[in-house]
């Protein structure tokens, strides 16, 4: 890894705000609207990515963290674009994405002291 790990947790907390400002519009204007949903899921592609490249660094010192499960996600997002299931995508956005901010928000108040 050649960049600061701080700067892949603060993009996973962007990437986790914004997430939440979209689901927010509604369930509705994710499925109507293209730009929102690629947004939404290039966020998570983001996300996703920047948890694969910390993993080998902080893995250890945060074993709560769904590492694989985020990891694994990033896989379906970039190789099987076309086969996406977008209630299982609301489904993640939702329900999951959110769990991960406690642990995001402690990782910056370490990483920064």
């Amino acid at each position: 890894m050649n960049r600061d790990p701080r700067d892949y947790v603060e993009n996973i907390d962007l990437a986790i705000r914004f997430i939440a400002e979209w689901v927010s519009e509604g369930r509705q204007r994710f499925d109507d609207d293209l730009r929102t949903r690629a947004a939404l899921m290039r966020m998570m592609q983001e996300l996703s990515e920047s948890m694969r490249r910390l993993h080998p660094v902080l893995g250890d010192r945060y074993p709560e963290m769904p590492w694989r499960e985020v990891i694994g996600f990033r896989n379906v997002l970039v190789h099987d674009y076309l086969g996406l299931n977008l209630d299982r995508i609301w489904h993640i956005a939702t329900t999951y994405i959110p769990t991960l901010e406690p642990h995001i928000e402690r990782m910056l108040a370490e990483l920064s002291s």
